[in-house]
């Protein structure tokens, strides 16, 4: 599975009748990482009027790993329409925090929807993301007659060659893709005539 998640924490402000509405976006791989995240920003804001919140910790559009809060604004008007927002972004393991400071004008139900809301656009419009791979980790030994094939392609299928070792045979320990597993185990058994055998790591890792 691949998909965008943030690359980078990532901040946006907006102001409307005189309140001003930051909002902070982060990666969080889970709702427990989203949750801290929450509790971070609370730390940092204490003087704020509120710090609402919303999470989609899975992939984009999952609602598998999802939270959110009006943190004291009126019911619906915050978290909601900021999961929304998160959960049409084609962006996953994203988690938003809107930092509002209040400026002495009220905004109506419509208003401070439009307002989370809004504020979670802006700073996705200009979010810096990372592709993430889930990745599986293989292992395999070849002949040194395949080296330069084998080489070519793990480059092809962008694995990451954690170990290679030169015995009477080239072991090699590589994280490729889930989604490229089978095309690694069917090319092997081309380049080798069925005789190398995969066999799974003891790891497994995203990028």
């Amino acid at each position: 599975m691949r998909y965008r998640v943030p690359a980078a924490r990532h901040t946006a402000e907006l102001t409307i009748e005189r309140s001003r509405f930051l909002c902070t976006i982060e990666r969080a791989a889970s709702p427990e990482a989203a949750q801290s995240f929450v509790r971070e920003l609370q730390r940092a804001y204490t003087g704020a009027t509120h710090n609402c919140w919303a999470f989609v910790a899975g992939p984009p559009g999952s609602t598998s790993h999802i939270g959110l809060s009006d943190d004291g604004e009126p019911h619906g008007t915050a978290g909601r329409p900021m999961l929304t927002v998160l959960l049409h972004a084609d962006v996953g393991e994203i988690a938003a925090v809107v930092t509002r400071w209040y400026g002495g004008v009220k905004l109506g139900t419509g208003g401070l929807a439009r307002a989370y809301g809004g504020a979670v656009q802006q700073a996705l419009a200009t979010l810096p993301t990372a592709l993430r791979v889930d990745r599986v980790t293989l292992e395999f030994a070849v002949e040194y007659a395949v080296v330069t094939p084998v080489r070519q392609l793990l480059e092809e299928l962008e694995a990451e060659v954690q170990r290679e070792a030169y015995a009477e045979a080239v072991t090699y320990c590589v994280a490729v893709a889930r989604d490229r597993v089978d095309e690694l185990r069917r090319v092997l058994a081309d380049l080798t005539r069925g005789r190398a055998e995969v066999r799974a790591g003891t790891a497994e890792g995203q990028g």
